[in-house]
């Protein structure tokens, strides 16, 4: 199964006060963990919402402002043109990615339990992602439910959404590849 990485960082972090994605985790930005956690498991890696560094930027479907849902189907999108089967997809604040997220959540469809933005999502379920961007109810569980994805329970997966967030974090390096 080749898998499309997507990084999601087009939110406001009105919580956390500052661009989070480029919060410093240790010797790096917040968003560069993850991409070191996403690379090794995926074919290529993109990140939704916003510039940064040498990769791919993908924009939010069918327009910015639509939360999650909106990055999501606009990886989706990228992943279907380019020939994925599948989206790994995973917020720039959660910078301790397990190093064998892929493998927990196969098959496709599936999402980690206490933070559904994590996800394994089909290229297939495009359509109807598209079709609930268009309804009242745009929440990611909304959207697990209805293209039958599976809740896997993920254990210590800290998602950093205020700047004392960070604190609870510990420290970490760029040396960092498992904990």
């Amino acid at each position: 199964m080749r898998l499309l990485g997507a990084i999601l960082a087009g939110g406001e972090a009105r919580r956390f006060g500052s661009d989070k994605a480029l919060a410093p985790v240790g010797d790096r930005a917040m968003i560069d963990h993850v991409a070191d956690r996403l690379r090794p498991q995926v074919a290529a890696l993109v990140v939704v919402g916003r510039d940064h560094g040498a990769f791919t930027r993908i924009y939010d479907a069918p327009a910015p402002g639509l939360g999650p849902l909106g990055a999501l189907l606009g990886a989706l999108r990228h992943a279907a043109e380019g020939g994925y089967h599948a989206v790994l997809s995973a917020p720039c604040d959660m910078p301790l990615l397990p190093p064998d997220l892929a493998d927990r959540l196969r098959p496709a469809p599936a999402y980690v339990a206490q933070h559904p933005v994590v996800g394994l999502w089909p290229v297939e379920a495009a359509p109807l992602l598209a079709t609930i961007l268009g309804s009242d109810n745009r929440a990611v569980r909304a959207f697990a439910d209805r293209c039958g994805a599976r809740a896997v329970g993920i254990d210590g997966l800290i998602n950093i959404n205020r700047p004392g967030d960070l604190e609870r974090l510990g420290p970490i390096g760029h040396s960092t590849v498992e904990r």
